[in-house]
């Protein structure tokens, strides 16, 4: 029987920095969090054997501890503990950004409906009933060690490419992870907000297409993008795929349209939301898809537009735009 592990920070199994990156390149590793030393035991023999390196956690606070310093490849995970039982273990895991990724295979001994659904509510992908199958445990850890692996490996691509992406949670809009040029771009957009522990969720706006677009992706309809404007920066957002359970992967990209709304600006004494206006009814938008891109109602962009109107000394939105593009073709002349 394994002794009990401490729960200091200072454990020696715990890995930390350079460490873990070069026992992970031979060994995947699984954190067993667990109050009970005899599970404990089973466990780590069976996955030891396995390949796998394996770290123990005895209480929520020290999972959390060791996840945080180790980033383990998945987490077995006992539901029920005392003090900080592994429902709230993994709520916090998923807030944050730098484990949110790993995946969480619960285990426990209540097989009833509510406490499977609170599982996967709180995070978990996978979840295995007590007494431990050593077999079956290992074979749904291969499993998602795969998923994981593939995924952690894409994000490392993607990242390395500068690629805007990230992963949110459709239930409520929550980022779960994105590179640096999508934090970017969503700052610059103002698109995300704080939810307090939760972190960076999707704007209403976002979070509305998306569940949308999530809806059709089910019924195999095809989706479509949605954009975004401000400052003249504007951003496409394309659903691409379901990257786990209720978490799909949101590709960004953009294009600026700084240079010609400016020159609309000089060209035609506009001022700068006018301009934006004009660009957008030279693209063929209506005054409600404007709204939509400019963060306004209908009915300012049509007062914009009658502003436009008189300066332009046309009636019609037909004429505006040809204006417009007339004067756009002249100066990429």
């Amino acid at each position: 029987m394994l002794p009990r592990p401490p729960d200091s920070p200072a454990d020696p199994n715990v890995l930390r920095g350079p460490e873990r990156m070069r026992l992970g390149e031979n060994s995947d590793v699984v954190l067993i969090v667990d109050d009970v030393p005899d599970n404990v035991s089973v466990l780590h023999d069976a996955l030891d054997e396995s390949g796998y390196t394996v770290l123990v956690a005895t209480s929520g606070e020290a999972a959390l501890e060791r996840a945080a310093h180790a980033r383990p490849d998945v987490v077995l995970l006992d539901a029920l503990m005392p003090g900080m039982d592994g429902f709230e273990v993994a709520r916090r895991l998923k807030r944050d950004a730098a484990t949110a990724h790993i995946p969480i295979v619960f285990m426990t001994g209540l097989a009833e409906t509510e406490h499977v659904e609170a599982a996967f509510e709180a995070g978990g992908v996978d979840y295995v009933t007590k007494p431990i199958r050593p077999r079956e445990v290992i074979a749904r850890i291969a499993a998602h060690v795969r998923g994981a692996r593939q995924a952690r490996q894409a994000r490392s691509a993607l990242d390395a490419f500068g690629h805007a992406v990230i992963t949110v949670r459709a239930g409520d809009g929550r980022v779960l992870w994105q590179t640096p040029l999508a934090r970017e771009l969503l700052q610059a957009l103002d698109a995300t907000r704080e939810a307090g522990t939760r972190g960076p969720v999707l704007s209403e706006t976002l979070l509305d297409w998306m569940q949308a677009q999530a809806v059709l992706a089910a019924t195999e309809q095809a989706g479509y993008p949605i954009v975004l404007a401000r400052d003249g920066r504007r951003v496409s957002f394309a659903l691409h795929e379901a990257t786990g359970e209720d978490e799909w992967l949101l590709v960004l990209t953009e294009s600026n349209d700084r240079a010609s709304i400016e020159g609309l600006a000089v060209a035609f004494r506009l001022t700068g939301r006018e301009a934006e206006v004009l660009h957008w009814v030279a693209q063929g938008k209506t005054n409600r898809d404007i709204g939509d891109i400019l963060g306004t109602s209908p009915r300012t962009v049509h007062k914009h537009l009658e502003h436009v109107f008189a300066k332009l000394g046309v009636e019609t939105r037909t004429a505006a735009a040809a204006m417009a593009l007339g004067k756009l073709k002249r100066g990429a002349a």
